[in-house]
C-alpha cells in the first residue's frame, strides 16, 4: 500500500478480545494500527498475531490517566502525523454479581474512571488531532454495548457508563460536524471474549433463574468496524448493534 494513504488508527483495549479482533481485522486491511493498552505483553501478542508485514505500533497506556493518554496520541503523532480512527474500545464490567447496596464506591469509580473517562480523554484527543491536521476530518467509534440500551440485573456501573457513552457519541458527532470528524458507536451483544465465558455457563436473568446464552465471534464484531471505518467521511453509521441472533434481547427473551 502507498504509504501517503495509509490509514491510521488507534484501538485501545487492544491486549485481548474485541480490541485485538477490530486490530487484526484493521491491520488485514492494509491500516497502520496503534494498540494500546495497560500492559505491553499482551499487545506485543496482538502485533505478533498481525504478521510481520502490518504496521502495528504497541503504545503501554491507562486510558483512565490523561498524561498516559496525552503520550499515547504524542506517540502516534510522531510515527504517522495524523490519525483517522479512534476506536474506544477500552473497559471493564467491575466487579460481576455485585447487588448494587453492597457496590463498593471504589467499585464504582474504578468502572465510571475506565469506562466513561477513558472514552472521554481518548476522544478529545483523538478530536484535537483530527481537527488540526491536513487534510482535516476523522473518524471515532465507540464501543457501547447492549447495556447502552437495558441493564443485566446487578451492573448498575457497567450499565451507567453505556448509557453514558451513547450521550458522549452524540456530542461528540455534533461538536465534531464543523470539523469532518464523524463519530458513531457500535453496541455489541455477546460476542465471545474472555468478558462473555460467564454466558456459557449460565448467567443471571431479570427473572432471576440462571440461562446459558448463546455468543458469537468477536470477527464478526471487527467486521462491522471495518465497515463504518471505512465510509467517506461523509456518510456515518450513528449507531449499529451487533449480537448474538438468540440472545436474549429482543422481546421476552
Amino acid at each position: 500500500m502507498d504509504e501517503s494513504t495509509k490509514k491510521i488508527a488507534v484501538v485501545t483495549g487492544a491486549g485481548s478480545g474485541i480490541g485485538r479482533s477490530v486490530a487484526l481485522t484493521l491491520a488485514a486491511a492494509g491500516w497502520a494500527v496503534a494498540v494500546t493498552g495497560r500492559r505491553t505483553e499482551p499487545l506485543e501478542e496482538t502485533a505478533a498475531a498481525a504478521g510481520e508485514g502490518a504496521d502495528v505500533l504497541c503504545v503501554r497506556a491507562d486510558v483512565s490517566d490523561p498524561d498516559d493518554v496525552t503520550a499515547l496520541f504524542e506517540s502516534v503523532r510522531a510515527r504517522y502525523g495524523r490519525l483517522d480512527l479512534l476506536f474506544n474500545n477500552a473497559g471493564t464490567f467491575g466487579p460481576g454479581g455485585v447487588p448494587l447496596e453492597d457496590l463498593t464506591y471504589e467499585a464504582w469509580r474504578s468502572v465510571v474512571d475506565v469506562n466513561l473517562t477513558g472514552s472521554f480523554l481518548c476522544a478529545q484527543a483523538a478530536f484535537r488531532q483530527m481537527r488540526r491536521q491536513d487534510p482535516q476530518g476523522g473518524r471515532i467509534i465507540n464501543n457501547g454495548s447492549i447495556s447502552a440500551h437495558v441493564p443485566r440485573p446487578n451492573s448498575i456501573a457497567y450499565t451507567a457508563t453505556k448509557h453514558a457513552m451513547t450521550g458522549l457519541t452524540k456530542s461528540l458527532s455534533l461538536d465534531g460536524r464543523p470539523y469532518r470528524i464523524a463519530c458513531g458507536q457500535i453496541d455489541i451483544g455477546n460476542a465471545a471474549t474472555d468478558m462473555t465465558e460467564r454466558m456459557q455457563t449460565g448467567i443471571l436473568q431479570a427473572n432471576g433463574q440462571l440461562a446459558v446464552e448463546p455468543v458469537m465471534d468477536a470477527a464478526d464484531v471487527a467486521r462491522t468496524v471495518l465497515h463504518m471505518a471505512e465510509l467517506p467521511l461523509e456518510a456515518n453509521v450513528q449507531f449499529a448493534t451487533v449480537m448474538a441472533t438468540s440472545m436474549p434481547y429482543i422481546g421476552r427473551g
